[in-house]
This record gives C-alpha cells, structure tokens and sequence, in this order.
C-alpha cells in the first residue's frame, strides 16, 4: 500500500487521494463488513440464518416448501405427516400445481419451523 497524499481546499477542507484500486479495495471490506454486522444482528436477535445454498434455490424459484423439507432433512412423506395432509397434496404444492390454503401452510410452516411468510 502506498502513503496517501494529503491535499487542502482552499476552504481549508483535507482530503486524501488513494490510487483507485486501494480505493476499492477499501469499499470491498467495507461491505464485507456490513454483511458481517448484517449476520451478527440476526444472531443477536435469536433468529435462524439460512444456508447460501437454501437461499439461491429460492432465488432460483424453487418451491419454498420443498427448499425448506429438503434443508431440515424431511423426506415429503414425513413433513406431510407432521403437517396432517396427504404426500400428493404436498407434491401438488411442492410442483407448483396448488398453492395451499392458508390454515395447510400454516401447518406446513409449523412443522417445517419457519415462518408462514417463508413459504409465500
């Protein structure tokens, strides 16, 4: 890293001049610090954080219910059961073909542990 030069306006104003890529530089670990205090903020406040690949299937428009199943490990028979539907309602709702009532997700949000607002 170079030294920084220092130059005054001439309102009195200092200002340091940075070659561009130790400008960047900076601005990369100041996001990297955000995101940082973003996670630390969700663990202070009890919440679950989310694994990136949990994330990107979302993002990628996969099935919340299913994205979810699959992250805690639930075979769709097993989340149906606990849920109190049928494993074909499920796969209807995973496919996309049915949306579910909103007391169904509710339940299915009970037993997936994830707020019914995840899955919509």
């Amino acid at each position: 890293m170079s030294a920084p030069q220092m130059i005054q306006t001439p309102t009195g104003e200092r200002l340091v001049v940075l070659p561009e890529q130790e400008y960047n530089a900076l601005l990369a670990r100041l996001e990297d610090q955000d995101d940082i205090d973003a996670a630390n903020a969700v663990v202070a406040r009890g919440e679950e954080s989310f694994p990136v690949a949990v994330v990107d299937a979302l993002l990628e428009g996969v099935a919340p219910v299913k994205v979810y199943r699959e992250y805690r490990g639930l075979r769709a028979g097993e989340l149906a059961t606990k849920a109190g539907i049928s494993q074909g309602y499920l796969s209807e709702i995973e496919a996309g073909k049915k949306t579910g009532s909103l007391s169904v997700l509710t339940r299915i949000a009970g037993a997936l542990d994830v707020e019914l607002s995840d899955l919509t």
